[in-house]
């Protein structure tokens, strides 16, 4: 336990995380009084920032009490306290440097003053925003991001699959040769793996696709398998199209840069086992463009989302293209839409819903919190698939980042779990062009 520590918390940090004030430990906590009238601005809606704005307030009504202002509020056994800390004179140096008077810089002036009064103990501003971090830093003030819930590394999303290389060709050749494949602790690199983890085996003779398989407590062979027409062009399109068709995991996140058919895969796998489910949910977040929302758009509430959801329905027009007009593939696709079994729709359109015996994909899950995706998770029901899909170097969410995500936060946190899988996509099939520019560009 090191030397306590002074927090001032800015809004988007509450707007991420309305139970972020318990994750400071013995630390005390200070909020101006103007993330409080931020926070107002943000209660009515059904975005995720407008639930936690809500629950904030209710958490706040809870632990304050009449002298609450003067006191400040325990947070709990071994936590330290909660102080609003009103609108303060900002110094001449923050004055000069920014003349506006603006919510963030009410911030700033909080954090300075906070920081005079209490030399001896180290403040610290916590916020999102890389702008004032760097405004805070200006002004001699020391300020971080909210690391809660950031991973440690991003390696993962940035490495090729895993080779094993000087294998024994006798351990390979019976893994050819029988589908229950060859036993884990055959292998030396047993420590080295995790359940549903895909790899190449190589040897002096012959190579293998193959994954960990921690139902049986094998290796076995991955084999390319073909879904509604659509047939995997590398090793890491097999090793995603094997977990997107295993029953036996029921959480699925595939990651990698445009191009590589994340999207296209996962639909075509849905497509495929469409008769093990009652229904075909596809859906992803809405990102509005220049900071306007949907009633900016014209239209219908369906025609407001539409340009959003094109991307989906382009993926579903590939595989419908590959089979002839009166094919029996074409019209099946046709039927589950006119009847309800596949929905294209926007992410907050089915959060409501019950997720029951339903294979959900949930595409660009890179601009989700971890608390949405943990909303979304946790509705899954029996009989429930859910495959997350998005590329973590594209955020459009302006206070997450690559290590931050919902999407990386869930990798991380699954990782080693029985029924969950992870393939990351590198290699780009789309065209060469596409990947002469998402490489050089």
């Amino acid at each position: 336990m090191g030397a306590k520590k002074n927090f001032v918390l800015d809004t988007n940090v509450i707007l991420h995380d309305y139970k972020c004030i318990y994750n400071f430990q013995e630390n005390d906590i200070y909020l101006p009084i103007v993330v409080l009238e931020e926070l107002d601005k943000f209660k009515k809606g059904n975005e995720e920032i407008n639930y936690n704005a809500r629950q904030f307030a209710r958490e706040l009504d809870q632990i304050s009490d009449n002298d609450f202002f003067n006191k400040g509020a325990s947070l709990g056994e071994d936590l330290g306290k909660l102080f609003i800390v009103m609108s303060q004179a900002p110094s001449e140096a923050l004055k000069q440097a920014f003349i506006e008077k603006t919510p963030d810089h009410r911030i700033l002036a909080v954090t300075e003053n906070l920081q005079i009064s209490d030399k001896k103990t180290k403040t610290i501003l916590v916020t999102k925003d890389i702008n004032l971090r760097m405004k805070a830093r200006a002004l001699g003030l020391l300020s971080e991001d909210y690391f809660n819930d950031k991973i440690s590394s991003k390696d993962i999303f940035e490495k090729d699959q895993e080779i094993f290389e000087n294998i024994d060709s006798a351990l390979i050749d019976r893994m050819y040769s029988t589908a229950a494949g060859v036993p884990i602790d055959s292998f030396e690199f047993k420590k080295d793996i995790s359940p549903n983890q895909y790899f190449v085996l190589k040897s002096d003779r012959n190579t293998i696709m193959a994954k960990y398989d921690p139902n049986i407590e094998s290796v076995v062979k991955v084999r390319k398998e073909r879904s509604f027409g659509i047939e995997p062009r590398n090793s890491e399109q097999s090793f995603a199209m094997n977990a997107l068709l295993d029953d036996n995991i029921k959480l699925v996140c595939i990651t990698g840069k445009a191009g590589t058919g994340k999207t296209l895969l996962a639909l075509a796998a849905a497509l495929e086992k469409a008769h093990d489910y009652k229904q075909i949910l596809l859906a992803r977040p809405i990102v509005a463009l220049a900071n306007k929302d949907l009633g900016f758009l014209p239209g219908t509430e369906k025609e407001k989302i539409s340009p959003y959801m094109q991307p989906l329905f382009d993926n579903l027009n590939v595989i419908k293209h590959q089979f002839a007009n009166e094919s029996r593939e074409f019209n099946a696709i046709n039927e589950m839409q006119q009847s309800g079994q596949l929905v294209i729709e926007a992410l907050a359109f089915i959060r409501g819903r019950s997720l029951s015996d339903a294979y959900i994909i949930v595409d660009e899950a890179q601009n989700l919190t971890p608390h949405e995706i943990k909303t979304i998770i946790t509705r899954a029901g029996e009989n429930t698939k859910v495959v997350f899909t998005g590329d973590v170097q594209q955020i459009d969410q302006p206070y997450l980042d690559m290590l931050s995500n919902g999407l990386v936060y869930t990798i991380d946190k699954m990782k080693g779990q029985n029924i969950f899988a992870h393939v990351n996509l590198i290699k780009g099939e789309r065209s060469y062009l596409s990947e002469l520019a998402s490489n050089l560009l």
